[in-house]
């Protein structure tokens, strides 16, 4: 590195003044250095999801609503749901961590090219002369600046942004599982509501049928072990109150965490309307929007992420290059000489040049380890893609299956509905027995517990779809002036 000493004698400094360079000597210079800073960055893989043209399992032939990624628990028709969602949506722990990753990585993604931009530190030592004849207080300024050459500067910022990517995919999951999963507690608790509901209605029903029973028992127009079998009834519907019961305390302790509090809502313990599809059917759904699905944005991160750091790796491989400068000052502190210079300054400038020799291999090691973790993740991507290509079509399979059975078990409960309502006609004109009215009575409650069973598995197929699709609530956009 040249140095140069600051004399007093301004003819000596002007005689060391450096020549100018000719200016197509400094054209030619920069036009390498571009070239430099550009080249051996690693390509970028194409990423073009393997999905179906049409969805296999999809219902044809109606006229269907358009799929929404951003509402869709709304089709549910559950005023109660969508303000429960947007409650979680701000108050979730694991939303509110995903959120402040998120903010860390943006802060380090803008500052990703800092390591190549002129550096300056300053810095003091003492230093000890080893003649032992004088010390030395060294104050002074170092500046250094690094070119990104060899693919370094398009390699840091593809490091960054997969960060970046990543850490927004996460924020993403984690309200795509959010939103899911609240719809799903809510929908375990009105449907096991309506099943307590219902199961205690047949406990009631079991108890008036045995009282009856004993009645003719006692009468002599029954055996004994027909009240035997009715009590035996009735001990299974007292047992079958603890399931739903129990997921009644499980669901509203889960809603409790989702939203953030540590206890549940005491209007949640109160029984309402089970929510419900209804007609709604999806036909219209792009097999592209699987994109929005926060594994695939997490894999398609993931590989922008890889590509960066094998361009590092392979820029490392290569002289690091760069500009430097230095200015120090020192200052004699103790001196057993009469005639020493008190204190002097010292400017030095020039290139710097790090060449790596030998190292045994690492670094094209190392660079060769990138090129492999680069493929293995894109085989993630094509992994994520596949798998939610198969949940989506599982999925959707699965809620045209359980449309059908909801209608048919409708059926079959409106056709109990009207059964009853002439067995209960029949009794009042006392043309058939109280027993009788009891007997359909606990036929037509387990019709509506089937009927419960089956609209809430397809409504747990249609929360499996969306979160198969990637379907949540969109972040707001961050204002400009936002410190995010």
């Amino acid at each position: 590195m040249f140095q140069r000493q600051f004399k007093p004698d301004q003819s000596h400094m002007e005689a060391e003044r450096p020549r100018p360079r000719h200016p197509l000597a400094s054209g030619l210079l920069a036009c390498g250095i571009a070239v430099l800073a550009g080249c051996s960055a690693a390509p970028l893989p194409e990423l073009k999801p393997q999905v179906p043209d049409v969805w296999r399992n999809a219902p044809a032939g109606v006229a269907p609503p358009a799929a929404d990624l951003r509402g869709w628990w709304q089709a549910l028709g559950d005023p109660e749901l969508d303000a429960l969602i947007d409650r979680a949506l701000q108050g979730n722990l694991d939303v509110a961590q995903a959120t402040e990753r998120m903010r860390a990585a943006r802060l380090l993604n803008r500052h990703a090219h800092d390591p190549y931009l002129p550096s300056l530190h300053g810095r003091t030592n003492d230093v000890i002369d080893p003649d032992t004849t004088a010390s030395y207080f060294v104050a002074g300024f170092d500046a250094l600046w690094e070119l990104p050459l060899f693919g370094a500067w398009a390699s840091s910022q593809r490091v960054a942004k997969g960060q970046l990517d990543g850490a927004n995919a996460a924020i993403r999951g984690a309200q795509v599982s959010l939103v899911a999963e609240v719809s799903r507690r809510w929908i375990e608790l009105r449907s096991a509501q309506q099943q307590a509901r219902l199961l205690t209605a047949i406990r009631d029903a079991q108890q008036e049928k045995v009282r009856l029973l004993q009645v003719r028992e006692q009468l002599k127009l029954v055996p004994p072990n027909e009240v035997a079998r009715a009590q035996a009834e009735l001990a299974r519907a007292e047992a079958a109150l603890a399931e739903p019961q129990q997921a009644i305390i499980s669901s509203v302790q889960q809603l409790a965490v989702l939203v953030g509090q540590p206890e549940p809502d005491p209007q949640w313990l109160q029984p309402g309307a089970q929510p419900r599809l209804g007609a709604w059917q999806l036909t219209t759904a792009p097999a592209d929007m699987l994109r929005t699905r926060p594994e695939i944005a997490t894999a398609e991160a993931d590989v922008l992420k890889a590509a960066g750091e094998l361009g590092m790796s392979r820029a490392d491989i290569y002289p690091h290059i760069g500009l430097g400068a230095s200015l120090q000052w020192s200052a004699n502190i103790n001196s057993n000489k009469l005639r020493v210079h008190t204190g002097e300054a010292i400017f030095s400038y020039g290139p710097i040049i790090d060449i790596p020799l030998f190292d045994w291999g690492q670094r094209v090691a190392n660079a060769h380890a990138k090129d492999h973790e680069l493929r293995a993740a894109v085989l993630a991507y094509r992994q994520a893609v596949l798998q939610g290509v198969a949940e989506a079509e599982t999925a959707m399979g699965d809620l045209e299956q359980l449309r059908g059975r909801e209608e048919a078990t409708q059926k079959a409960t409106e056709s109990l509905d009207v059964s009853m309502a002439a067995l209960s006609k029949r009794a009042e004109l006392r043309l058939s027995s109280n027993l009788d009215v009891q007997d359909g009575l606990i036929e037509n409650h387990r019709a509506q517990l089937e009927l419960v069973g089956a609209i809430a598995a397809r409504d747990l197929a249609y929360v499996s779809l969306y979160k198969a699709l990637g379907g949540a609530a969109m972040p707001n956009p961050p204002s400009p002036g936002s410190a995010d």
